[in-house]
């Protein structure tokens, strides 16, 4: 029989909630959502993306990253620039005002990982993070090798 307390899906899902939580009270006070939180980290990391990378980065799906990206534009955090030659291919970038925004934040962002991992050595922690990167692109991987078998 299947142990929830020591079933991995529901225990990354307790994690990544008490996370959103947590982050999400430091969020509220500028008025923004996790999501809004995860585009602002990826492009401050990553410089501009097209949508598709975006979605893919942030996991948040296309259609619901389209509309966030305009309020987001909207507000003034980010820009959206067409591609001259090809319409549909959108690229986003921070704007100043979401760059100012983003690194503000970064001290608050950091201080989330501290808290998550007190109690553990260095070297747990970076064991952690390796694991997870792993389990992420097995996951990928084995999406990808059932959408090509499916087509």
């Amino acid at each position: 029989m299947l142990d929830l307390n020591e079933y991995l899906p529901y225990l990354i899902n307790r994690v990544g909630f008490a996370v959103s939580e947590s982050f999400g009270e430091v969020l509220a006070s500028d008025d923004l959502t996790i999501s809004m939180w995860r585009v602002l980290a990826v492009l401050l990391h990553n410089g501009p993306q097209h949508m598709t990378n975006l979605a893919e980065l942030t996991t948040v799906e296309l259609s619901t990253l389209s509309r966030l990206v305009g309020t987001m534009q909207r507000r003034g955090l980010v820009t959206r620039k067409r591609n001259a030659a090809d319409g549909r291919n959108v690229s986003v970038a921070l704007s100043t005002r979401g760059t100012a925004l983003t690194t503000r934040l970064l001290p608050a962002a950091a201080d989330l990982e501290l808290r998550m991992i007190a109690g553990m050595s260095a070297s747990d922690a970076a064991a952690l993070r390796r694991l997870l990167k792993k389990m992420h692109a097995t996951i990928r991987s084995d999406a990808t090798q059932a959408d090509r078998k499916s087509a």
